[in-house]
């Protein structure tokens, strides 16, 4: 599902409600001259259970699908703080160590920008920027080895060596977060919850004397719109809503003297 457009999910799930409605008012029609008081009470009952049990699942879903959109805008946050302290030790390195570990650093940031920039379905591309990023770690790192042994300073180098360590492991916890979405079970579970309701709720109206065809699907409307904001959280790098990253944008402004 994940490699599905959002709005496509969203509007064929729109459909298959519309559908379920029918199918259920028809059904319903069907039933109309063989139902008496009681089965509708009995209905209308199911059609509450089954409404309550659909915003329960939506709420748990959309809570768990802005918790990941959430900590992924901290993880950028986290790494940009991690690739700053860095960037302001490089000035505790001899040269010339220091000037060329401030100009990866900075070719760092760029790679780092440019993965967000790019979806995440684009495999191929995110793959390029991901290898190239760790053959640019490894880059750092070795000046930073070399820098230890040119001045074996646990004040200057040291502190260099530990923020580049930090850097690093907020590289690989934001990639984590990346990587961590809605299960696809629980939105299968959503949208098969949201078909029956639908299907109960033309079932119901079939039972009646009259139908309530608008409400019904202005109803399945706005439930579909929470459906894609939901989805659209949970899709880092592409859709409507996106992980602000003004925090690594800003270390682009940090210049060498």
């Amino acid at each position: 599902m994940y490699d599905h457009n959002s709005i496509l999910i969203v509007a064929v799930l729109f459909v298959l409600i519309l559908v379920a409605v029918e199918a259920g008012f028809r059904i319903g029609r069907h039933q109309q001259r063989n139902t008496d008081e009681d089965v509708k009470v009995q209905t209308n009952t199911i059609q509450a259970g089954t409404l309550g049990l659909l915003a329960l699942i939506l709420g748990f879903t959309f809570n768990m699908s802005l918790q990941r959109y959430d900590s992924r805008s901290e993880a950028v946050i986290n790494e940009a703080n991690a690739i700053g302290t860095t960037l302001m030790r490089t000035h505790l390195l001899p040269a010339p160590h220091d000037s060329i570990s401030h100009m990866l650093l900075q070719q760092y940031i760029d790679l780092r920008l440019a993965i967000s920039n790019t979806e995440y379905a684009m495999v191929t591309e995110q793959v390029a920027l991901d290898k190239e990023t760790r053959d640019l770690q490894r880059d750092i790192w070795q000046q930073a080895v070399k820098a230890a042994q040119a001045d074996p300073n646990p004040v200057t180098t040291g502190f260099f060596i530990t923020s580049l360590n930090n850097m690093v492991i907020a590289h690989s916890e934001r990639n984590a977060l990346l990587a961590a979405h809605v299960p696809e079970v629980i939105l299968f579970l959503l949208f098969t919850v949201f078909i029956m309701s639908g299907a109960l709720i033309g079932y119901g109206s079939g039972l009646g004397n009259r139908r309530t065809l608008l409400p019904s699907a202005l109803m399945s409307f706005l439930i579909c719109l929470v459906v894609f904001i939901i989805i659209d959280l949970d899709r880092p790098n592409r859709g409507i809503i996106k992980v602000d990253q003004r925090s690594m944008e800003q270390l682009k402004s940090d210049k060498r003297p």
